[in-house]
């Protein structure tokens, strides 16, 4: 467990933990705005496909954004909770699938399904005037749903997929900063 802390994978943490931060910062006016979010830093949701370190990263960015939340006491941990089990799934789905095609179709998948179906307990359930111009939580809870699943499909694939892309051509061409680190030795544990 020693060699998974190195200073590489902790700079790798942290800098996609400020990404995230920094892009749904930048988008706030419109990052939670309930049925409609434009948050393009969900595009970083592909990164567990390559290194594990991108999941506690990806839980701390999303609940540090989560702080501008108009829904703060409810988004944070739910929301964090949200992403660190989408972002979990996600890497072990690059564990197991190396079909590139397949791996970012499945492993997208979880960021889009998860956050979709717990996203509207907040907007819908938790939070009061989440429902307003609905006659019923229920027809509002799928309606956010189906809202949710397009905008974070958008930002997954649209701009997850030339990042999936990028950081696999900069791994092929040996780029430092983007490799994973290697698997301990025996010799080294």
């Amino acid at each position: 467990m020693k060699n998974f802390f190195t200073t590489k994978r902790l700079c790798r943490a942290g800098i996609i933990a400020a990404l995230y931060v920094a892009l749904t910062y930048a988008f706030a006016p419109i990052a939670f705005n309930g049925i409609l979010q434009i948050r393009p830093a969900e595009a970083l949701t592909i990164l567990p496909l390559f290194y594990a370190e991108a999941v506690p990263a990806l839980w701390i960015g999303c609940m540090l954004a989560n702080l501008a939340s108009p829904f703060i006491v409810y988004d944070v941990p739910i929301g964090g909770a949200a992403t660190l089990v989408a972002s979990t799934l996600t890497f072990v789905v690059g564990l197991i699938i190396r079909n590139h095609v397949i791996r970012i179709a499945v492993g997208g998948l979880f960021p889009v399904l998860v956050n979709a179906l717990l996203i509207p307990v907040i907007i819908v359930f938790l939070c009061p005037g989440g429902t307003e111009g609905f006659d019923t939580a229920t027809i509002a809870y799928w309606v956010n749903f189906g809202s949710l699943c397009a905008t974070e499909g958008l930002w997954v694939y649209a701009l997850g997929v030339p990042l999936y892309y990028f950081i696999y051509r900069m791994q092929k061409k040996g780029v430092s900063p983007f490799l994973a680190d290697p698997s301990p030795r025996p010799a080294d544990t």
